[in-house]
C-alpha cells in the first residue's frame, strides 16, 4: 500500500512541474487505459506491467501510473473526506445487507454519494491522461471519453483459483470461495450503481484470456494497441 501511495504522490507531483519541464506528449489516440478483470485474472499485475511498458516505450515527464487500491485514498483526498469512509467505498466486498444497514443507520455520506465522488475522481484522472485505472467501473464511467482504451482480463476458473491460492496463501476451497464471492460482488457493484453488465463484451476494446496468455505478453499486447492507436 505504501508503494501505491508513493506512486500516486509521484504522479501528482509530476503534474505540478512547470509546463516547460515536461517532455512532449506522444502522438497516440489512447492516453488512458481502464482494466476490468475477473478475480484472479491478474488485473493488478498486468496493469503494473502495462504502465512500465508504456513508460519504457514512450517516456514522459508525467509517468504512467496505476490507480487500483490507491484510488480510494485519492478519492478521499480529492473530496476532503475522512479516511474512516474507506470501508464504505466497496467494490470487491459489497454486501446488500451492509447496504441496507448503512441506509437504516444513516451513514453519511451515503454509499451512492461516495460512488459518485469516485466517478468524479476517475474522470479527472482519465482527463489528465497517462493513467491505468483498475476496476470500479472505470470503463463505464469513462466510456464517452474517446481517448480511453478499455480492457477486460478473463481466465478459466481453475487457473484463477490457483492464482489466488498462491497470492493469498490459502487452500483450494478457500480460494474458490474467495474468487466466486469477489466476482459476484464486482458484478453487483456495476449492476447496482451503473445498471450495466460487467461481462458485456461490447464495453471493451480488447478482451484477453490470461489463462492462455501470460501477464507480460498481455501487457505488451495492450501497450502496443495503446501506442499505435489501434481502433
Amino acid at each position: 500500500m505504501d508503494t501505491d501511495l508513493q506512486k500516486c504522490h509521484s504522479f501528482i507531483q509530476s503534474l505540478l512541474q512547470p509546463e516547460r519541464k515536461r517532455a512532449p506528449a506522444v502522438e497516440a489516440r489512447w492516453r488512458a487505459v481502464t482494466v476490468s478483470r475477473q478475480s484472479g485474472a491478474g488485473g493488478h499485475a498486468v496493469a503494473e506491467m502495462l504502465a512500465a511498458y508504456l513508460q519504457r516505450r514512450a517516456p514522459q515527464q508525467v509517468p504512467w501510473t496505476v490507480f487500483d487500491s490507491n484510488l480510494v485514498e485519492k478519492v478521499l483526498k480529492d473530496h476532503g473526506l475522512p479516511e474512516r469512509l474507506a470501508k464504505f467505498m466497496p467494490e470487491n466486498h459489497m454486501s446488500r445487507v451492509q447496504d441496507i444497514l448503512d441506509d437504516l443507520l444513516g451513514v453519511h455520506p451515503p454509499v451512492e454519494t461516495l460512488v459518485h465522488k469516485t466517478a468524479e475522481t476517475i474522470l479527472h484522472l482519465a482527463a489528465l491522461g497517462n493513467v491505468v485505472l483498475v476496476g470500479r467501473a472505470a470503463n463505464i464511467i469513462t466510456s464517452r471519453l474517446d481517448h480511453v482504451f478499455h480492457v477486460r482480463l478473463i481466465a478459466p476458473l481453475e487457473k484463477r483459483v490457483a492464482q489466488m491460492q498462491a497470492l493469498r496463501r490459502i487452500g483450494k476451497a478457500a480460494a474458490l470461495k474467495f474468487v466466486r464471492a469477489e466476482d459476484r460482488a464486482r458484478r453487483s457493484y456495476v449492476r447496482k450503481y451503473f445498471r450495466m453488465g460487467l461481462d458485456d463484451p461490447l464495453l471493451y476494446h480488447l478482451i484477453i484470456n490470461t489463462g492462455w496468455v501470460d501477464y507480460g505478453t498481455a501487457a505488451r499486447i495492450i501497450g502496443e494497441a495503446v501506442l499505435t492507436g489501434c481502433k
